[in-house]
């Protein structure tokens, strides 16, 4: 039976075991800078219509790490909010180095 989280905390050690692969790690590193980037270009430049490229690119990155690399489906589809949030609690790991990019 598979196992239902009800809290972030036990959520994560989860969704850190579905990112096992360094590549899927490294195509979410670049998909959350990417959308970090692109939604300052968006404010600083009052373009606000590139806002739409923000989950494409966001999704993007991440869905081919999984697909291609991790060979798992994204536990976005089964964990939408808890799964934002591990991207986002996963890209601050990685830039404080608790979590490496390396296999």
């Amino acid at each position: 039976m598979e196992q239902k989280y009800t809290s972030f905390s036990d959520f994560y050690p989860y969704y850190l075991s579905e990112h096992a692969n360094g590549t899927c790690r490294l195509l979410h590193f670049i998909g959350s800078w990417l959308v970090l980037s692109l939604v300052a270009f968006a404010l600083i430049t009052n373009q606000l219509v590139f806002l739409w490229l923000v989950p494409v690119i966001g999704y993007g990155f991440a869905w081919v790490g999984h697909f291609f690399y991790e060979h798992n489906k994204p536990a976005t589809f089964q964990y939408p909010l808890y799964s934002f949030m591990g991207d986002w609690l996963m890209f601050k790991d990685i830039l404080t180095g608790k979590v490496s990019l390396k296999n």
